[in-house]
């Protein structure tokens, strides 16, 4: 389980988090496919959920569910001492406090990420709230 990365991966991590597939490739393909991966697992792929699972980044799993409002997920990460990707989790469901605790705690570059994890959750909640987008409504 990896928890630490240079800065510049982080910096590409968030890019790929907000769509960029350029940057989501080259993580998948030079040493850190679990956040490339990740990505994936963002936008409700299960393959790429049990993929982190199984592959053993149960940690990124755990922010993706705590984004997703399991608290079960959340309290995981504070009992295994990752109190930096709790916050990440909570920044990315929303919670501006978080947001500010990664940036005073030295996490810049997790802010970020939390607050693109951020958008990316709004835009699946707008996608599936569209009634135009489900076939058959639309005419």
């Amino acid at each position: 389980m990896r928890l630490e990365y240079p800065a510049k991966v982080l910096l590409a991590w968030g890019e790929a988090i907000s769509g960029h597939a350029g940057l989501r490739d080259w993580l998948l393909h030079n040493g850190y496919p679990e956040l490339g991966v990740f990505c994936h697992a963002l936008r409700l792929q299960q393959d790429a959920r049990d993929w982190l699972v199984a592959q053993g980044h149960p940690h990124l799993m755990a922010v993706i569910h705590a984004t997703e409002g399991n608290k079960q997920a959340l309290a995981w990460l504070d009992q295994q001492g990752l109190g930096a990707l709790k916050q990440l989790a909570l920044c990315g469901d929303g919670d501006e406090d978080a947001q500010r605790w990664l940036v005073d705690h030295g996490h810049r570059e997790l802010a970020v990420i939390g607050h693109r994890i951020f958008k990316v959750k709004r835009q699946i909640d707008e996608d599936n709230s569209d009634y135009h987008r489900y076939s058959g409504l639309n005419g």
